[in-house]
């Protein structure tokens, strides 16, 4: 993704296409240069905010690492959304051919439709749209309440804000997660926030660090919380001793790796509790043998 093409609809919002600029900007800065480029079918595109947007007319030229992003618009419905010309959508349909990447941010999805690219892909857009995109596009699955979704080179995000966590997905994927971290904490982002967990506080909250190791050690404990992780594997697959992966981790977000994957089963069980679950079924769920150790952690926490 050396090259990130912003392709600019009338009406685009603002936040939609600043949020992931700034993220691919500021990883330039860090010495992860990326060139951004401005396509419109206009020379002049207004935002949805007013301001008007300069754009060439003409594609660069392309390869497998470069990236088109689409950000959203203002429309009441998808089905009021603006014009996109074939010659547009071919461009987008023959990148992803080409093994490009392409992604959305909010109602840019419909854009990702017209052009043959979410059937039969999980997409998402903005919760106001959803039900309407499902309906547009037969055979599209739509995933609803989660940021962001990849699904073959085809990424989408749930809108606005949530474009930012798009793009620092794909940073991390390219670079790392120290260096996506980086970027979020020059952008004063409280965290990098994952794409299928909308509301997991405990990897918020000991998310915004730079070790590169520990992060590692987050996206497997974050994948497999509900299963037993022992100590000396997770330190083996990130490629460091049992000693030195608790030390870092430690120091990195005040906790060992076991209280970390223990607050995330007793968030993901504190949810299905309030949802109707009974205390021993959610604690079987999210990995406990039986509902002893959830229910001293729930006592721990009040």
């Amino acid at each position: 993704m050396s090259h990130v093409v912003f392709f600019l609809v009338p009406g685009v919002h603002l936040l939609d296409l600043a949020g992931p600029a700034q993220v691919f900007s500021t990883a330039a800065d860090f010495g992860h240069p990326y060139t951004l480029t401005y396509v419109a079918e206009r020379p002049e595109v207004l935002t949805a905010q007013g301001l008007p947007l300069v754009a060439r007319l003409d594609w660069p030229e392309l390869g497998p690492e470069d990236l088109i992003v689409v950000p959203g618009w203002r429309a009441g419905t998808l089905a009021d959304s603006p014009a996109i010309t074939d010659a547009s959508l071919t461009v987008l349909r023959d990148h992803h051919a080409r093994g490009g990447s392409v992604a959305s941010v909010c109602a840019g999805a419909e854009a990702l439709g017209r052009a043959g690219l979410l059937k039969g892909r999980r997409c998402t857009t903005h919760h106001d749209v959803q039900d309407e995109l499902a309906l547009r596009h037969p055979g599209t699955v739509v995933v609803r309440d989660v940021l962001f979704t990849t699904d073959d080179r085809v990424i989408t995000s749930a809108g606005i804000a949530s474009g930012i966590d798009l793009a620092l997905h794909l940073v991390a994927g390219r670079h790392g997660p120290a260096v996506a971290a980086q970027v979020a904490r020059d952008m004063v982002v409280y965290a990098r926030r994952n794409g299928h967990e909308p509301q997991s506080s405990a990897m918020f909250r000991h998310r915004s660090h730079l070790d590169d190791t520990v992060h590692r050690a987050q996206d497997l404990i974050d994948t497999r919380f509900d299963q037993p992780l022992p100590l000396p594997g997770l330190a083996t697959a990130v490629g460091v001793s049992a000693r030195t992966l608790t030390r870092l981790f430690t120091r990195a977000t005040g906790l060992t790796p076991l209280r970390y994957q223990q607050t995330l089963r007793l968030e993901r069980a504190e949810h299905l509790i309030s949802h109707g679950s009974t205390v021993d079924a959610a604690a079987r769920s999210v990995g406990f043998e039986d509902a002893r150790m959830l229910r001293r952690l729930r006592t721990r926490a009040a």
